[in-house]
C-alpha cells in the first residue's frame, strides 16, 4: 500500500454547495509537489490517490471524477479537467475556465497551429480518452 503523500490542514472553506473542503499539505516529495507545498482544496482523504495532486485553488468533493496535466503551454499552466454535477467537464488553465469545446475554440485563436497548439491538441485527445467521450 502506498504511503500517503499529503495532510489535511486546518484551512477551510466551505464551498458553494455548503460542502467544508480542507487545504491540502504535501508531506512527502512527489512528481508534482514538494514537502510543505500547499495544495488545493478537497473534502476528504479519499478524494486523493496514488500520486495524485490538487492544485491552487481547484476543489474535489464527492465522487469527484478528474485529472491535470503539468507545465504544458507558452507558460507551463497545469490544466485540470473535472467532471461536474452535470456530468459536463469542465476545464480549468491559467485564466481560461470553461468546456471541453470551448476550450478547443480558445486554443486554435490563441495558438494558431503552433508547438503550444499541438501540445494543448494531444491534451484533448486525453482528456477524450480518458473520460470515454
Amino acid at each position: 500500500m502506498n504511503e500517503k503523500h499529503f495532510e489535511l490542514t486546518e484551512n477551510f472553506k466551505i464551498n458553494i454547495f455548503w460542502i467544508k473542503l480542507f487545504q491540502i499539505k504535501c508531506t512527502k516529495k512527489i512528481l508534482f509537489a514538494e514537502v510543505g507545498d500547499l495544495g488545493g482544496w478537497i473534502e476528504s482523504e479519499k478524494n486523493i490517490s496514488g500520486d495524485a495532486w490538487v492544485y491552487g485553488d481547484a476543489q474535489v468533493y464527492g465522487n469527484a471524477d478528474y485529472c491535470c496535466f503539468q507545465s504544458f503551454g507558452s507558460t507551463n499552466r497545469i490544466t485540470t479537467v473535472f467532471r461536474e454535477e452535470s456530468n459536463k467537464l469542465k476545464i480549468v488553465c491559467g485564466c481560461f475556465s470553461g468546456t471541453l469545446e470551448e476550450f478547443t475554440e480558445q486554443v486554435k485563436e490563441t495558438h494558431g497551429d503552433n508547438k503550444f497548439s499541438k501540445e494543448y491538441f494531444a491534451i484533448i485527445e486525453v482528456i477524450k480518452i480518458l473520460f470515454e467521450l
